[in-house]
């Protein structure tokens, strides 16, 4: 509980540190930004009294003293877009636009209307005239406005990293544990299996009942096989050509015998042997659970049906119910561990299933169809040997 604390606490600062970096980040960047601005608007009003000299009557005279001084500022301010407008609206010059459309007038009205909605213009008085200089942001600080956005960005993908790391962790830490409780759980049935098959041995000396003891065979039988699948659970499983008719079929007629007889069973195939790489204890497992859920949702009476074919190579095994259907949009959930609709249970059968089918088998598992109070159609695809 101590550690569960400390590492949601961990994550808590973690997430508020990152939180205010980034927001003095952004501030700082805000404030550059405005004081941006603020200097290229002080560069185009030197603009401006450059222009206001160079229209002066006493330039001329000037010249001498000045040099080229107000020529200077004006061709150095390269880097700001701006249209000079006179008193009656007439646009009198531009310099820094697009040069093959520095001359089209439907284009400059185009700029001018933009240079007008970013800032205020500048007004230069000269020999009782006066013009306006309208200006738009030069392109670098365009670019400084993207700034903060690629910055959360960057962000927003530093959390994403952060929580599919922490959320792979958990996962990883949450097959061990449970690989360890299936293990352990294989552990602890073996001892009272031991025991049983003892207490069989006694039972035939003691002239009991052939078919009691046949049953009871066939429950430690049982027993067996579940361990070994709990034993199976975080190690690669070894695969053996088998015949899925076999083994399909075995899974089938246990739950049969120990079902509903309000349930009809139907197993069909075209093929008496059709071969393919299996596990047995986990496939037959993958089997049973779909025939339990499907047994489960027609709440122990209706149809329950069980096709096997193979076509070019692909062995496709369809499990049929009428029971109370899927809705579309949980076909996929159905299949990640915790869900379920049942009121008993962990939601980890169908899970395992996929998990047995599609990353040790190399095949897939799927609802195939389903209709709500009609019944649900799974499907398994697997690749014939």
């Amino acid at each position: 509980m101590k550690l569960f604390s400390n590492t949601l606490l961990f994550k808590r600062i973690t997430v508020f540190v990152s939180l205010v970096i980034v927001t003095l980040i952004l501030w700082n960047t805000y404030r550059f930004f405005q004081k941006f601005k603020l200097a290229e608007r002080a560069k185009m009003e030197i603009h401006g009294e450059a222009i206001k000299e160079l229209n002066t009557e006493s330039l001329a005279d000037l010249d001498q003293n000045i040099s080229n001084l107000p020529l200077s500022i004006i061709s150095k301010t390269k880097d700001i877009p701006f249209i000079l407008v006179g008193d009656d609206g007439e646009i009198k010059g531009s310099n820094n636009l697009n040069p093959k459309k520095e001359n089209d007038p439907e284009y400059l009205k185009k700029q001018l209307e933009i240079m007008k909605s970013q800032n205020q213009p500048i007004k230069v008085d000269y020999l009782g005239k006066t013009d306006y200089i309208y200006y738009r942001d030069s392109d670098l600080l365009n670019k400084l406005t993207y700034y903060p956005l690629a910055l959360l960005l960057i962000l927003v993908l530093f959390l994403a990293i952060i929580y599919l790391f922490y959320k792979t962790n958990k996962a990883s830490e949450t097959n061990k544990l449970w690989t360890g409780m299936a293990k352990e759980t294989a552990h602890q049935i073996g001892t009272p299996l031991s025991s049983l098959l003892g207490w069989i041995s006694i039972l035939k000396m003691e002239n009991v009942n052939e078919d009691y003891i046949k049953e009871i065979e066939k429950d430690v039988h049982r027993l067996s096989t579940i361990a070994n699948r709990f034993s199976k659970i975080g190690s690669k499983p070894e695969l053996k050509k088998d015949n899925i008719i076999t083994i399909t079929k075995q899974a089938f007629d246990y739950l049969e015998s120990r079902s509903s007889k309000q349930i009809s069973f139907t197993f069909s195939s075209n093929d008496d042997e059709i071969y393919a790489d299996l596990n047995t204890e986990l496939f037959g497992w993958v089997i049973e659970n779909l025939l339990k859920n499907a047994i489960d949702a027609m709440l122990g009476k209706g149809q329950l049906n069980l096709k096997i074919e193979c076509k070019q190579k692909r062995i496709k095994i369809t499990i049929t119910d009428t029971g109370k259907g899927i809705p579309k949009k949980l076909f996929k959930q159905v299949f990640k561990p915790g869900f379920t609709t049942k009121k008993r249970g962990w939601g980890l059968g169908l899970s395992l299933s996929k998990r047995i089918i599609e990353d040790y088998h190399n095949g897939k598992i799927l609802v195939k169809k389903s209709e709500i109070d009609k019944g649900t159609t799974f499907q398994i695809i697997l690749n014939k040997i």
